[in-house]
C-alpha cells in the first residue's frame, strides 16, 4: 500500500535522498557534508568564532571542533586568536581552501542537477522560491505557548479528524 503523501514525510524523504546524493559526490573530494557546510559558511564570513560558525552551520560545538582540526591539519583554515579576547579563536581559510569552495559549489550544481532532471528550470525554480516562503513562514512563528493542545492530539489515540482535507496533506 502507497504511504499517503504528506507534506512533511516528503520533505524528510526529499532531504535525505539529497544529501545522501551530495554526500556521495563530495566523497569523490574525500570531503564530507559537514566539512562543506563550514568550508562555505567559513568563506561567507571569515574571522568568526569557532561557536559562531557552529551556530551558522547548525552543528554542535564539539563535532565541529572536531571537523575543524581535521580541516586545520589538512590546511585548510587556519585559527587565529581574537584580539579583543584572548579566549575566541577566530577561523580563516587558506589558500589551499580556495579552490574546494569552487569545486563545492559545482557539486551543489550537480546535485540540484540529479534531483531536477527532467523538470523544467521554471518549476524547479518555483520549488526553491516556494520552500523559501515556507522556511520563512515558520521562522516567523514564535514558540507555542505552554497548555496549547492542537485539536488532532485531543481527539485520542484512534480518533481521525475530518476538518483536514486531502488535499492540504
Amino acid at each position: 500500500m502507497k504511504e499517503p503523501r504528506r507534506f512533511g514525510f516528503i520533505l524528510r524523504d526529499v532531504s535525505r535522498l539529497y544529501v545522501q546524493r551530495f554526500e556521495q559526490h563530495a566523497a569523490s573530494l574525500g570531503l564530507t557534508l559537514a566539512q562543506c557546510r563550514a568550508l562555505l559558511r567559513l568563506a561567507d564570513c571569515e574571522g568568526v568564532s569557532q561557536v559562531k560558525l557552529a551556530e551558522l552551520t547548525d552543528l554542535e560545538p564539539m563535532a565541529l571542533v572536531r571537523i575543524l582540526d581535521r580541516m586545520e591539519a589538512e590546511g585548510w583554515l587556519e585559527r587565529r586568536g581574537d584580539p579583543r579576547d584572548r579566549r575566541i579563536r577566530c577561523l580563516y581559510l587558506t589558500g589551499k581552501a580556495r579552490p574546494l569552495l569552487e569545486d563545492i559549489r559545482r557539486l551543489m550544481d550537480v546535485t540540484w542537477g540529479d534531483a531536477f532532471s527532467g523538470i523544467p528550470k521554471r518549476k524547479s525554480e518555483l520549488v526553491t522560491e516556494l520552500l523559501d516562503m515556507v522556511r520563512s513562514n515558520l521562522m516567523a512563528l514564535g514558540p507555542v505557548p505552554a497548555g496549547v493542545v492542537p485539536s488532532i492530539a485531543r481527539r485520542g489515540a484512534g480518533g481521525r479528524g475530518t476538518e483536514r482535507s486531502a488535499a492540504k496533506s
